[in-house]
């Protein structure tokens, strides 16, 4: 083909819906989406884009070697990002298998896929060619209230077989650099909030029972730190990776707002008492669940070496970030309802009925 293409993985989810989004909003390049649409995939969140146009969608699994080698060939992109994953904490707890299927194998499988593909460019175009893995902080494990932040150089010590298939994941792609030179980059971002988020994870989960006057779930006692990161800053630092990154280099994306999850859900409450107010504080619906088997107590995140080499920096504040996803989520109650089937509901009642959430 003559026209430029990148290829996305998962591109029909959270994160990857998002950076789609923006690049074909900023870029001139086309992309190629590759999903195979899980509990979390949702082809609204691409809704206002034209397919065949603005983007080409591909349902399948990266998985399937044949399909992804099939893709190369037909596209010849010059960048693979590679979003698709299991990504959700609890999920993985009650069924491993299937982190470990598509975050290991599937990513593996991508990895031999894309090494052939690479292997058979010359030139400018082999030269320019980048494979980019979307990680997270959580393969660093977990840090005491005074411990300094994750550096690129803190060892992997992962608690969760989603952090621990993660790990692996990001282990294939630096192995892959340096056995076989595929030009890699890894980025290992913080907590990400904003539109499209679905709605298990804790911002838009706290948002919707509180606006149905459900209780408020808060594992533990609450104390639980994490760096927030809006999902557009990610964005911005990704397109900058692909753009400038050393190969073979693992880049930390953070957003410098650390916050108790406490914190967070008291946020949420004092924003939805202004945009949308109700007789009793929001914040008299959270309650206290038993906490979750190996929940890591502080994640942070030493951003300092992405903006040192490529001037990148979170530039959405925490506190407007959150007002912003807030009021995305009472504009957009179609996507909402859309989003949660009953495979969703099941879910909910499974993870957190059984802690003893009403």
């Amino acid at each position: 083909m003559s026209e430029n293409f990148i290829l996305v993985t998962g591109g029909a989810g959270f994160i990857g819906a998002n950076f789609v989004l923006d690049w074909a909003a900023l870029e001139t390049d086309r992309v190629v989406v590759l999903d195979n649409f899980s509990y979390a995939g949702n082809l609204q969140n691409l809704s206002r884009l034209r397919e065949g146009t603005d983007y080409h969608l591909v349902r399948g699994d990266i998985g399937d070697r044949a399909l992804v080698k099939g893709l190369l060939a037909q596209y010849q992109p010059r960048a693979v990002v590679h979003f698709a994953a299991e990504s959700h904490v609890d999920r993985s707890i009650v069924d491993p298998g299937e982190f470990v299927q598509t975050n290991v194998v599937g990513t593996f499988n991508l990895l031999h896929a894309t090494l052939a593909y690479w292997r058979s460019l010359e030139g400018a175009r082999r030269a320019s060619f980048r494979f980019l893995q979307v990680s997270t902080d959580e393969v660093y494990g977990t840090l005491g209230p005074a411990d300094p932040a994750f550096s690129e150089t803190t060892p992997y010590a992962p608690n969760s077989p989603y952090a621990a298939s993660k790990a692996a994941a990001d282990h294939l792609v630096r192995a892959y650099f340096h056995t076989y030179g595929l030009p890699t980059l890894t980025t290992n971002c913080s907590n990400n909030y904003g539109p499209f988020q679905f709605p298990e994870k804790l911002i838009p989960l706290v948002i919707l029972n509180a606006l149905e006057g459900k209780p408020l779930p808060i594992y533990g006692d609450g104390l639980n730190v994490r760096d927030w990161l809006h999902v557009q800053d990610h964005c911005a630092a990704i397109r900058c990776v692909l753009q400038a990154g050393r190969l073979g280099e693992t880049y930390n994306i953070g957003g410098n707002a650390e916050r108790t999850n406490l914190q967070i859900v008291h946020e949420i409450c004092a924003t939805l008492d202004d945009l949308r107010p109700t007789p009793a504080p929001h914040a008299e619906l959270i309650t206290y669940v038993p906490d979750r088997p190996g929940h890591d107590r502080r994640y942070a995140i030493d951003a300092r070496k992405i903006a040192r080499e490529l001037g990148w920096q979170p530039q959405v504040a925490a506190e407007a970030g959150l007002r912003r996803t807030v009021a995305w989520y009472l504009d957009n109650q179609a996507w909402v309802e859309g989003v949660r089937t009953g495979a969703y509901r099941a879910w909910i009642a499974q993870n957190y009925t059984a802690r003893g959430t009403p």
